[in-house]
């Protein structure tokens, strides 16, 4: 057929002979392909050269890119052949992966898509639906992946400092654990669940010899992390996520303030407000009010307070002096994770002391539960590790996980976390 030279370049496909070009009643290019012959007989999963077995019940069609404004499909017989390992299965074909019904070309192009624009415009621009999208995303990072060695591939190497955290990607318990390189930024690894064996499955994929290579790892204070980092690598430094200590301090300091905004409304600081569900209710006045409208003044950092919020807080020191001094340890904790060094680790020892013999228990507590932990708080304020790169790719995630509504599956997502976020991204075919 004239211009084959032509056309097998316009489509992108190597190895493949082009038998003629007809147009559909619907005006679709439909071009008659076939593998050429050293491509031929083989298993669809392995490449295997195997003996034939059936020349299939009937031509398979295969989406391309569009030509102009027309749509083009590729079209050969699907002939089956007998593998020893995994038995009959369709031969393979060059321009497509094996089970897929889109040509290399389409699918590389839609996965550069979904990783730079918006779920409308991929849908719209390649006219495919958009859980077609979620299984093109998955066979793009498989296909990646497996360019690079795999799951336990070149992504994993060089690893020296990571971040591991989970992210919630469902209703109903469901997460995700991830994996962040603190030098690169790039998100190396992410399966579903949030246990021991899931992260387990993480350091058998890094292997013994790159996981003694380890030297520093941020985490919150989940027991299952701590427990296998320090089975799988003894010798990382383990460091605490200064944001989730602050938040045990938050969540310390937000009992104190219940706890007196209680007694002030056990001291009559409510009036009668109708009924609620069959109930007298009572509405915080005076005092009581005060402490309910206080939880945001004391939560903040002192400089980014308004002046409304300031004068709640002038008004706590006033009137509440254990409400105000669980304030003020609170915010020692938050300055001193913020110091490096020598003077880090002594305000921490001074810390400690102060909120150890504090008349409030809850502090008292908090300095309990951050003392059973001083080893990896310490090494916070030694190497300055926290989680906040981790959390940030988690922010990005949480964005994906949206626009992945609609994919039954997490492997789809986290094909697409992979191809946006980690060191693979995905290039436009015929592009290097």
């Amino acid at each position: 057929m004239p211009g084959v030279s032509l056309w097998r370049g316009l489509l992108g496909v190597e190895h493949t002979a082009i038998e003629n070009v007809t147009k559909d009643p619907d005006g679709s290019l439909v071009f008659h392909v076939r593998p050429m012959a050293r491509r031929r007989g083989r298993c669809g999963r392995c490449r295997r050269r195997c003996p034939g077995y059936d020349a299939g019940s009937w031509r398979r069609r295969w989406r391309t890119l569009d030509h102009g404004i027309v749509m083009a499909f590729l079209e050969a017989d699907a002939p089956r052949v007998r593998c020893p390992t995994h038995g009959v299965v369709v031969a393979h074909v060059p321009w497509a992966a094996h089970g897929a019904g889109h040509t290399h070309t389409f699918d590389q192009q839609a996965a550069w898509l979904v990783v730079r624009t918006s779920k409308t415009a991929v849908t719209e621009l390649m006219r495919i639906a958009w859980r077609t999208v979620g299984a093109i995303v998955d066979r793009v990072w498989t296909q990646i992946q497996a360019e690079h060695g795999g799951p336990a591939g070149d992504q994993l190497d060089g690893l020296r400092r990571i971040g591991i955290d989970e992210i919630s990607y469902r209703r109903g318990q469901l997460y995700l654990t991830v994996v962040v390189d603190h030098d690169t930024g790039h998100l190396v690894w992410a399966e579903p669940g949030r246990d021991r064996e899931t992260l387990r499955r993480f350091f058998d994929d890094l292997g013994v010899e790159r996981s003694s290579m380890i030297t520093h790892v941020s985490a919150d204070q989940a027991s299952w992390i701590s427990h296998v980092v320090t089975e799988r690598c003894p010798g990382a430094i383990q460091c605490a996520d200064p944001f989730h200590v602050i938040k045990w301090a938050n969540e310390a300091l937000g009992n104190v303030r219940a706890r007196a905004w209680r007694t002030a409304r056990a001291g009559g600081a409510t009036h009668k407000n109708g009924m609620e569900r069959g109930r007298q209710r009572h509405d915080s006045t005076g005092a009581a009010r005060e402490l309910r409208d206080a939880r945001h003044a004391l939560w903040k950092n002192p400089e980014d307070l308004t002046q409304r919020q300031q004068q709640r807080l002038n008004w706590i020191a006033a009137t509440h002096p254990e409400l105000w001094d669980a304030y003020r340890i609170k915010e020692g904790l938050r300055l001193l994770l913020r110091m490096r060094g020598r003077a880090g680790l002594d305000a921490l020892d001074e810390w400690l002391a102060w909120a150890t013999h504090s008349d409030v228990p809850e502090m008292t507590r908090l300095a309990t539960r951050i003392t059973a932990i001083r080893e990896r708080v310490e090494s916070t304020i030694t190497h300055g590790l926290s989680n906040a790169l981790v959390e940030s790719v988690n922010t990005k995630i949480r964005l994906l996980t949206r626009i992945a509504f609609g994919f039954h599956s997490p492997q789809p997502l986290i094909a697409l976390a992979m191809l946006s976020r980690g060191p693979h991204r995905p290039a436009l075919p015929g592009r290097t």
